[in-house]
C-alpha cells in the first residue's frame, strides 16, 4: 500500500539541506500531529532510533478518488525502521497486515472508537483501525519488544506524488497486469513508472498467489529502488527539488509530536552518507494462523523471537546461517532465542538489501496462477 517508507526516506533527506531551513519550518508546521498516549510499560531503549511507518488506506480528503465509499482506515502497510547507533546502518522490517496480535485496550480518539483488553486475537492492522496510530505503537512494542521512538504515517496520494518528485521508479511484473482494483496497467517484465502506477503495483493483489507475503516481497524492491532513485537523482544537491518533495511529504502525513524538527535534521544529517547497500528489508517470519489458515498469519517462533532481540537490541552475537530454518512454534514473541547478527538479517530471514534489483527474486516475482485480466471479460 503506501509508501511510508519513500516519505521517511525523502524527508529524512530533504532536512538535510540546512541552507532552506527556514523555508523548511513553515512546510514542517503543516505536518498533522498526535500525542501518543496510554502506552503502559515500554521496552527498554537503546542508542538505536526505531520509527514505525504506517501506509493508511484512508479515502478522506484528497484520497477520496481511490474510493470514496469505504469508511474508516487501516494499516496497509506495517514497517520499523531501525537506524543502527551511528547511523552506519538500517534495518527495515515487514510486519504483514494480516498477523494476529492480542486485543490490548487503547481509548478512543478523534476518528477511532478505541477498543477494550479481551479475549482471542485480532489482526494488527485493525489495532490501527480502532485505536489509530497509538494503539498500534502499544501493539508492536508489546509483541516484538522493540521501543518505538517515532511513528510516521503516509498516505496514497503523499507516495505519488514523492515517486513524481524522485522521477519515478523500476519494478517489474512476471506477467501483463490489467487490474481495475489497483488500476494495475503493463505488460511484464521491467518498467519506470511514475507515481499512480508504482501506488498501483504497491496496492496490488493479483500477481501470483495473490498472497500479502507475496506482495511485501515485492514492494521490498519497489523500496530499493526508491532509495537507489533517491541517490541517482542528486536530491541532496538541489534546493529546489528537495523543497518540493518536503511539501508533498508534509501535506500527506502524519507523526508523533514528540518527532520535531531539530531530532529529524539531526537525523538526517547522519544519513546522507547511507549507501543503499548499507539498508536492509526483512520481514518477520510467519506461519498459518490456525484458526483461520487461509487468511491469516501468526509470528513464526523461535525465529521471529530471534529477529525482534536482534533488532531491539542491536546485537551482533550468532544467527541461523543463510538458508537455515529453525524448528519450533512457541506463540511467545519473547521466547528466549540467539540473537542473529543485524547485519545478516537479509541472509538469514530472506531480506533484500537495498542495492538490490528489481525482477531479481523469482518467489516475490512469481506469476502465473491468476488471470492477467480481471475485469471480468
Amino acid at each position: 500500500m503506501t509508501g511510508w517508507l519513500s516519505a521517511a526516506v525523502a524527508l529524512l533527506l530533504v532536512a538535510a539541506s540546512l541552507a532552506v531551513y527556514a523555508r523548511y519550518r513553515a512546510i514542517w508546521s503543516s505536518i498533522h500531529r498526535v500525542a501518543i498516549t496510554g502506552l503502559g510499560p515500554q521496552p527498554q531503549r537503546t542508542r538505536a532510533l526505531n520509527i514505525l511507518l504506517i501506509g493508511s488506506d484512508s479515502r478522506a480528503g484528497a484520497n477520496r478518488s481511490f474510493g470514496s465509499g469505504i469508511r474508516g482506515q487501516r494499516s496497509d502497510t506495517i514497517m520499523i525502521l531501525h537506524i543502527a547507533p551511528g547511523h552506519r546502518r538500517a534495518t527495515v522490517l515487514s510486519i504483514p497486515r494480516d498477523s494476529m496480535v492480542p486485543h490490548l485496550p487503547c481509548a478512543a480518539k478523534p476518528g477511532f472508537p478505541g477498543q477494550q483488553a479481551g479475549p482471542g486475537e485480532e489482526r494488527i492492522n485493525a489495532t490501527f483501525a480502532r485505536g489509530g496510530p497509538g494503539c498500534l505503537w502499544k501493539t508492536v512494542g508489546h509483541e516484538t519488544g522493540i521501543h518505538i521512538d517515532h511513528f510516521i504515517q503516509l498516505s496514497f496520494t503523499g507516495f505519488e506524488h514523492i515517486i513524481n518528485d524522485l522521477g519515478g521508479v523500476s519494478i517489474c511484473l512476471p506477467e501483463a497486469i490489467r487490474d481495475p482494483a489497483s488500476g494495475l496497467r503493463l505488460t511484464a517484465g521491467l518498467h519506470h513508472v511514475m507515481g499512480a502506477q508504482a501506488l498501483a503495483f504497491w496496492r496490488e493483489r493479483h500477481i501470483g498467489t495473490g498472497s500479502d507475503l507475496q506482495r511485501i516481497g515485492r514492494d521490498q524492491y519497489l523500496m530499493a529502488a526508491l532509495l537507489q532513485a533517491a541517490a541517482r537523482s542528486g536530491i541532496l544537491g538541489s534546493p529546489t527539488r528537495l523543497y518540493s518533495i518536503v511539501v508533498d511529504a508534509a501535506t500527506a502525513m502524519t507523526t508523533d509530536t514528540g518527532l520535531d524538527l531539530s531530532t529529524m535534521l539531526t537525523i538526517a544529517a547522519s544519513l546522507r552518507g547511507l549507501s543503499s547497500g548499507s539498508v536492509r528489508f526483512v520481514q518477520v517470519p510467519e506461519v498459518p494462523y490456525p484458526n483461520d489458515p487461509q487468511a491469516e498469519v501468526m509470528f513464526e517462533q523461535p525465529q521471529a523471537g530471534a529477529l525482534f532481540a536482534a533488532i531491539a537490541h542491536d546485537t551482533a552475537s550468532p544467527g541461523p546461517a543463510r538458508g537455515e530454518r529453525p524448528r519450533g512454534r512457541a506463540r511467545s514473541p519473547r521466547a528466549p532465542a540467539k540473537s542473529p547478527p543485524v547485519s545478516g538479517l537479509s541472509g538469514s530471514y530472506g531480506g533484500i538489501q537495498g542495492s538490490a534489483r528489481a525482477c531479481g527474486d523469482k518467489a516475490a516475482f512469481a506469476g502465473g496462477d491468476m488471470p492477467r485480466d480481471f475485469t471480468g471479460g
